[in-house]
C-alpha cells in the first residue's frame, strides 16, 4: 500500500497544460455560457456635448499654436473602457486646423472619414493629390493608404469630425503608418486626372475604374438635396429616413470596414426599439431629441456626438413636433457583414425592403386580381 501513487488531480493536470502552453476548455466554458444572449456590449452609451467639446477644441488651438508634431485632435473616449475608443471598432473625435496652417502629409492603414462641422471653401484636405474642399456638412473620404494633408487658407478655425476604424485595426494588429517626408504631397495638375470626378453618373469609357474605395467628396448641398426628395418616403420604423453615403464606384458600403449615413428623424418621430451586432457613432447636425439605449436615456442636441454600443436595444425620438432632426452616422456594419456576423433584432431592417415597384406593373397586377375575383 505504501507504494501506491496518488492519482493526478485535475488541478495538477491543468498546471501541466499551462506549462506546455495549453489550456483546457473546461476552465473557460463558463465564459461561453455567459453569452447565451449574444455578445456583451462594449463600453456604455455616452454623449459628448458640443457645449463641452467646442470650448476645449478652441482652447487646444491656444495650447498647440502649431501642430507640427501631432494633429490637433480631441479623441472621444468611452467612459467605461479605461480610455479606449467610443466603440470597440470606431474612434471618433474633433480636429481643428487654424488659419494658415498645413498639417503634414502622411498615410496609414486606417480608413478615415472627415465630416466638416465648421468648414469653408478655404478649408480642404488633399487626398492622393486631389484637393477636397471641406465646406460645412461636406464628407471627405480618406481611404486606407491614401496620402493626405490638411490646409486652412481662410481666416477662421476649421473644425471637422474625425471618424476612423482605429479600434478594429489595433485589435487586428494591422497598423501601418508612413510620413511622406515633405509637408505637402504633389498635387494632380489636371482636373481630368481626378479620381473623384470618375464617381459621377458619366465616366470615361476608355478607362478601367477603381473597384474599391478611392478619394471622394460628398458635398452637403448634394446630400441635402437628395435627402429632401425622401420627405414623403415610408422610411424605417427604427431609423426613419436613413441614407447611405454609397461608394460611388461600387454602389456598396462607404468603406469595407465602415458605412456612413445621413439620418433624418421627421417631426414627432418615435422609433421602435431594435438592436444590432454593429456599433455606431452619431453626430447631431441639427435638431434635438433623445436615444434610449438599454436603461439609459441620451438627450442630444445640435453639435453633440454620441455612441451606441453593439447588441443593445435602442430607439430614437425627435423631441420636436415641428422640426426635423438630422444626424451624421457611422457604423461598422460592412466589416461584420463581410464576416457573416451582422444580425438585427427583432427583424432585419438594413437592405430588407425592395425598391418601389413599377407603377404599370402594379396596375396590371391589381386589374388581374379583380378579374380573378
Amino acid at each position: 500500500m505504501d507504494n501506491l501513487i496518488a492519482p493526478k488531480t485535475l488541478a495538477q493536470f491543468d498546471a501541466e497544460l499551462k506549462d506546455a502552453f495549453m489550456l483546457g476548455q473546461w476552465t473557460y466554458e463558463h465564459l461561453l455560457h455567459a453569452h447565451a444572449d449574444g455578445p456583451k456590449s462594449y463600453g456604455i452609451p455616452h454623449v459628448w456635448a458640443w457645449d463641452q467639446v467646442y470650448p476645449k477644441i478652441v482652447e487646444s488651438c491656444e495650447m498647440l499654436p502649431k501642430s507640427n508634431d501631432a494633429r490637433r485632435n480631441l479623441s472621444f473616449r468611452n467612459p467605461a473602457t479605461d480610455g479606449r475608443p467610443a466603440t470597440q471598432t470606431i474612434s471618433v473625435g474633433v480636429q481643428a486646423v487654424v488659419p494658415g496652417e498645413i498639417c503634414w502629409a502622411h498615410r496609414h492603414s486606417i480608413d478615415a472619414l472627415r465630416f466638416a462641422i465648421k468648414g469653408s471653401p478655404s478649408l480642404y484636405t488633399v487626398v492622393d493629390g486631389e484637393v477636397m474642399p471641406m465646406e460645412t456638412g461636406d464628407l471627405v473620404l480618406t481611404p486606407a493608404y491614401s496620402w493626405h494633408d490638411h490646409h486652412n487658407e481662410g481666416n477662421e478655425v476649421g473644425i471637422w469630425l474625425d471618424v476612423l476604424n482605429t479600434g478594429m485595426m489595433f485589435s487586428l494588429n494591422q497598423i501601418f503608418y508612413e510620413e511622406y517626408g515633405e509637408e505637402m504631397q504633389p498635387r494632380r495638375t489636371r482636373k481630368s486626372d481626378y479620381i473623384d470626378i470618375r464617381g459621377g453618373p458619366v465616366r470615361p469609357a476608355w478607362e478601367d475604374l477603381p473597384r474599391s474605395t478611392a478619394p471622394y467628396r460628398y458635398a452637403w448641398r448634394d446630400v441635402e438635396r437628395t435627402l429632401r426628395r425622401f420627405h414623403d418616403a415610408d422610411g424605417s420604423p427604427y431609423d426613419d429616413i436613413l441614407l447611405r453615403y454609397a461608394n460611388p464606384f461600387t454602389g456598396g458600403p462607404t468603406f469595407h470596414t465602415m458605412d456612413a449615413y445621413v439620418q433624418q428623424l421627421r417631426p414627432g418621430f418615435e422609433g421602435e426599439p431594435h438592436r444590432q451586432t454593429s456599433s455606431a457613432v452619431y453626430h447631431v447636425i441639427e435638431g434635438e431629441g433623445c436615444t434610449i439605449v438599454g436603461d439609459r436615456e441620451l438627450a442630444w442636441k445640435s453639435g453633440d456626438t454620441f455612441c451606441v454600443p453593439h447588441w443593445i436595444m435602442h430607439r430614437h425620438m425627435n423631441a420636436s413636433a415641428a422640426h426635423e432632426a438630422l444626424m451624421f452616422v457611422v457604423s461598422d456594419v460592412p466589416a461584420l457583414a463581410a464576416l457573416g456576423l451582422y444580425r438585427e433584432e427583432p427583424r432585419r431592417s438594413m437592405g430588407a425592403t425592395p425598391p418601389p415597384p413599377v407603377p404599370a406593373h402594379q396596375f396590371r397586377r391589381d386589374i388581374a386580381s379583380l378579374v380573378i375575383r
